[in-house]
């Protein structure tokens, strides 16, 4: 549990920070301020990222149509 765990703590490492500074910083004081389609946008790439990310550790693990080859390391 704590390897599959250490697994995501790179991703959580990038999307905490950019949610915080994006939406906490950045979009409120830009001419995008509110929800719009901008906005939306911008947690739809991040979204994209995780899934991504997921995706990727699952290919590096040896796992394909939801079974493992190898365990993760």
């Amino acid at each position: 549990m704590k390897r599959a765990l250490a697994r995501y703590l790179p991703l959580l490492g990038h999307v905490v920070p950019t949610l915080v500074i994006g939406y906490g910083l950045v979009i409120p004081r830009s001419c995008i301020a509110g929800w719009n389609e901008l906005s939306l946008g911008f947690g739809l790439s991040v979204v994209g990222t995780c899934v991504a990310y997921v995706l990727g550790q699952r290919v590096a693990a040896g796992c394909s149509n939801g079974a493992c080859d190898r365990a993760p390391s």
